[in-house]
Parts: C-alpha cells; sequence; structure tokens
C-alpha cells in the first residue's frame, strides 16, 4: 500500500483554466488565490476525501496529469 503524500498542482493538470476547474475538489480547496501551488494530501486523508465525494458532501478531483 502506498504511504507517499499526493501532491496535486494545478500547473499540471490538462483540464487548467477550463470549465473543469469549477467543479473540481483542487479548486475547492486552493480557493481563487491563484498563488497557491499544490495540495498535499496523505493516503489516509485521500481516502476520506473519497468516501465524502461518494456521498456527495465534496466535489470530485478532475485532475488530469499533463503528458509531454
Amino acid at each position: 500500500m502506498a504511504t507517499d503524500p499526493i501532491s496535486i498542482s494545478c500547473d499540471d493538470c490538462s483540464l487548467q483554466a477550463t470549465q473543469a476547474c469549477e467543479d473540481c475538489l483542487v479548486s475547492f480547496l486552493l480557493g481563487p488565490d491563484d498563488r497557491a501551488e499544490a495540495v498535499i494530501v496523505d493516503v489516509v486523508e485521500a481516502r476520506a476525501m473519497k468516501m465524502l465525494e461518494r456521498a456527495g458532501l465534496l466535489p470530485s478531483i478532475r485532475f488530469e496529469r499533463r503528458v509531454g
């Protein structure tokens, strides 16, 4: 089981500046401040967020890593 933290940066997302950002958990957590750099969560936190997402209490992570 992986235990390394997960780092998600909007700058690494292929959906950055698209309509997908409006309903993304990362945008929700970072807020409107463009200076925020990344969301870093550990595996336990990621599991908890997934459970809250499934219950309809959080938006989904819409992150898709840029290729190239």
